[in-house]
């Protein structure tokens, strides 16, 4: 079973169960080892999952952290829980003590509904004092489900945890920035538009007043915009389509779409975001192949994976969409290819411009 249908069974559960959850410990049961199971670590398993890790810090003995995350005999992620009635606030500066003592690299704050991903990208080894990641299991978006997918063992890499941690720090604060902007446009964002349009000689505060309101108007006119543009895009393509000659039903019954399939989307996926939007990355599943597509357009394969016979195989496309074929162990080799599968992006990219 995915990842994404995991947690929206686990999320059924929690909102189920929750109002008769009272303890911290009863969370940790109910909530918090399912999830550490869905990322693929065995809770029973006491080498892997440490209940109850030491984090000791100088005189001060007995400290506990809930849960390490072991893999090759190392620490690599602790987690701290809490009831899932409380706010997570309070707790950062306890977790951030026991970040630096067990030196691991990532840190999770959890009440079992909410998790905060933090790690030490400001200074090494001091945990940061906002979190990299954050997310409401009831309310997981695509882009989460995405992040997640790289804590999971069998994606599991510091190195490029840590990069993608990086980018998702600053986006996320650059977001914040733009959602306050679009709500209540502060003077000097009015200003940037105003110094760029406005006709008169000097910019008062009457001015200013004025294209307050004007830049709030066009920002949420340009979002509407966009917005409509997309939903008649997604529209016209259905119709395309629903003219397209339907495969008879014995060949579609033939195409099973597998877990390890999907699992090497999600990866194509997580190397491709950092260029494009996650919603511009289509899958469609074919007896030979499971090709991965921009746009979901058959004339921009971004790759394909060949994953049902003996030996595994990813197909890489040039800029003339000439395809290679490549021999891969696992699925985790995708990685490998990252260079290759951004460089398509720019390919076709370019092919766009050059034809407007």
């Amino acid at each position: 079973m995915e990842l994404n249908s995991q947690f929206k069974i686990l999320a059924n559960k929690i909102d189920e169960l929750k109002n008769q959850i009272e303890t911290e410990e009863s969370t940790k049961h109910a909530f918090v080892l399912p999830f550490i199971n869905i990322l693929g670590y065995d809770s029973f398993n006491p080498t892997e999952v440490v209940p109850e890790f030491t984090a000791d810090l100088g005189l001060k003995k007995g400290e506990k952290v809930d849960y390490a995350i072991f893999l090759q005999g190392n620490p690599v992620m602790i987690i701290e829980c809490k009831n899932w009635k409380e706010n997570l606030e309070p707790h950062k500066s306890q977790l951030s003590r026991y970040f630096h003592v067990t030196r691991t690299r990532f840190a999770i704050l959890t009440n079992g509904i909410e998790y905060w991903f933090y790690t030490d990208l400001e200074e090494a080894n001091k945990m940061d004092k906002k979190p990299f990641l954050e997310f409401n299991i009831s309310k997981l978006k695509e882009s989460s489900i995405v992040n997640i997918t790289k804590f999971h063992k069998s994606n599991f890499d510091i190195d490029k945890i840590v990069d993608n941690a990086s980018s998702l720090k600053y986006l996320k604060e650059i977001n914040t920035i733009i959602t306050e902007e679009l709500q209540q446009p502060s003077i000097n964002f009015v200003k940037l538009f105003a110094n760029k349009v406005y006709t008169g000689k000097r910019i008062t505060e009457k001015v200013i007043e004025e294209f307050t309101d004007l830049v709030h108007k066009a920002f949420n006119q340009t979002i509407n915009e966009i917005i409509n543009d997309r939903l008649n895009a997604a529209l016209n393509k259905e119709a395309d389509k629903q003219q397209e000659p339907e495969k008879n039903t014995e060949e579609k019954n033939k195409i099973i779409t597998t877990e390890e399939e999907l699992e090497g989307y999600r990866i194509v996926v997580a190397i491709l975001r950092r260029k494009i939007e996650v919603n511009r990355i289509a899958y469609r599943d074919t007896q030979s192949y499971f090709g991965i597509l921009l746009d979901d357009n058959n004339r921009k394969p971004l790759c394909r994976l060949h994953l049902d016979g003996s030996k595994k195989y990813i197909s890489l496309f040039d800029e003339k969409k000439n395809s290679t074929r490549y021999q891969i162990k696992s699925i985790d080799d995708i990685y490998n290819f990252e260079k290759q599968i951004l460089k398509t992006i720019g390919n076709y990219e370019i092919t766009t411009s050059e034809t407007l």
